[in-house]
């Protein structure tokens, strides 16, 4: 009997598949068999992977589950999920995937909100991204990187007159809970110059993360924003790839030439993950449970931020949110992060209980690059205000209760003359934006006599409040 004859363009088909499926394949892959599950660490034996290599979980009723090779011991290999692990059965297949840490990246995710692994959370199908890249980056060698030397404006006045950042920079939220640290981050989204952002929401609670999207961005900030978010109850290496994959998705914008802004919200949850991961393979802790693998990673996230190099003319401007534990800025992230990143803004809850917002502390706020992107006189005027805030704040219990006599000192005098005025210019509604020009047009009129064209300008009186003793400080 003889063989059927196949059409020439079915075999071309055939042909064209095997060709694909022998492209995609790694020669002999050895699989792997799933013997024990502790918490979230499983163990697998038979596998010759290394570190960060994917692999994915099938059971035999069906159940696939990707997971992450974070370690090994003799001839066992320890994985942590990148997704739920319910109906997982013993003695279940691991097998080793090809596509390692690469993830989809494009214009394509443009307006959509994606989990930490790249699938959409927004319900408006799939995405069909036409590129990929490393989800741990590659690092920009600093000698190349351009400089941070243009003042970003963000649409707060307090930071941009007192606190400037300059594009590409790297600052911290440092902030206790319910300050008012998801308010600020929204209004530096919708008012920020950017291009593109990106926001990481990362283990941050389900309904935060609909209302960021509904409320903080909107149907118009959307459209040119991208939102990745691994909630509080995904598994912690999800979130882990959430911030990396945020990350990732701003250079790949930025080596666009673009200029991105890039929200993290919260390094903390990020830190915190990655302890968890570490203390389940058997990490010693140091600090306050953190191990020193939380450390390492810390400076590898924030370091992908910041300009890129002469050739591609992009930045990445990064906010990171830091949660500091019972308002202790102290702790081992806040100050990890201090000192990695290139300025923080400190929200403090006594200003805030006292209902000013943003509630800034302006005494404990630095920006860290802001004498190379602003003039001498904008630089002058931004020390001159924390100077005479400063002086009020040291004497406001000896004034309160009256045990100052007026006239004593000339600097307090002038302080508590002008304290309402410095409040006045500090407090900002939500729903209001002030651009550069307007923030440092009105730290100059603090402190500087206005001219009588300038004073039909809009404005509080006591924005407008000078005083020649003042004056001759500042000109001196």
């Amino acid at each position: 009997m003889n063989a059927p004859v196949l059409h020439p363009q079915r075999w071309r088909e055939r042909l064209k598949e095997a060709s694909e499926r022998v492209r995609r394949s790694n020669g002999v892959v050895a699989e792997g068999r799933l013997t024990r599950i502790v918490g979230l660490t499983l163990e697998a034996v038979g596998l010759q992977v290394p570190l960060g290599v994917r692999c994915e979980i099938i059971s035999a009723n069906g159940v696939r589950v990707e997971a992450e090779v974070v370690g090994f011991s003799g001839g066992t290999t320890y994985l942590m999920p990148v997704d739920h692990m319910h109906g997982v059965t013993p003695d279940t297949r691991v097998v080793p995937l090809a596509s390692g840490h690469r993830t989809v990246v494009g214009p394509e995710l443009l307006g959509r909100v994606v989990d930490g692994v790249g699938r959409p959370l927004d319900g408006k199908g799939p995405l069909h991204c036409s590129s990929a890249v490393s989800l741990t980056g590659t690092p920009i060698n600093p000698l190349e990187r351009e400089p941070v030397r243009e003042p970003l404006d963000v649409g707060v006045r307090a930071i941009n007159s007192l606190l400037t950042v300059g594009r590409g920079q790297r600052m911290g939220l440092f902030a206790g809970s319910g300050v008012g640290k998801s308010v600020l981050l929204g209004m530096m989204t919708r008012y920020t110059e950017a291009d593109i952002t990106v926001v990481g929401l990362i283990g941050e609670r389900g309904r935060e993360v609909n209302e960021f999207v509904r409320n903080s961005l909107g149907a118009e900030g959307l459209q040119r924003s991208v939102v990745v978010a691994s909630p509080a109850d995904d598994p912690p290496l999800a979130r882990l790839h959430g911030a990396w994959y945020a990350a990732a998705i701003a250079e790949y914008f930025r080596d666009q030439g673009m200029k991105v802004l890039l929200l993290i919200d919260s390094l903390t949850r990020f830190a915190q993950a990655q302890r968890e991961i570490a203390l389940a393979i058997g990490e010693p802790p140091v600090t306050r449970g953190y191990t020193p693998s939380v450390f390492a990673k810390l400076p590898q996230l924030v370091e992908r931020a910041g300009n890129g190099s002469h050739e591609s003319g992009g930045s990445i401007t990064a906010f990171y949110t830091v949660l500091t534990e019972g308002d202790e800025d102290n702790d081992p992230i806040a100050d990890a992060s201090r000192a990695i990143l290139d300025g923080h803004v400190v929200l403090s809850r006594k200003i805030a209980d006292g209902g000013r917002y943003p509630a800034i502390d302006i005494e404990t706020s630095v920006s860290r690059v802001m004498h190379d992107v602003v003039d001498q006189e904008h630089l002058l005027m931004a020390r001159r205000f924390k100077q005479v805030y400063s002086t009020y704040a040291r004497y406001r219990d000896l004034i309160s209760v009256g045990a100052y006599q007026r006239g004593s000192d000339p600097e307090v005098d002038d302080a508590t003359d002008r304290y309402p005025a410095l409040e006045a210019f500090l407090r900002q509604d939500m729903h209001d934006a002030v651009d550069f020009e307007q923030s440092v047009q009105q730290l100059l009129d603090l402190f500087v006599p206005a001219t009588d064209a300038a004073e039909t300008e809009p404005g509080t009186e006591q924005i407008r409040q000078s005083t020649e003793f003042l004056r001759s400080q500042v000109l001196s």
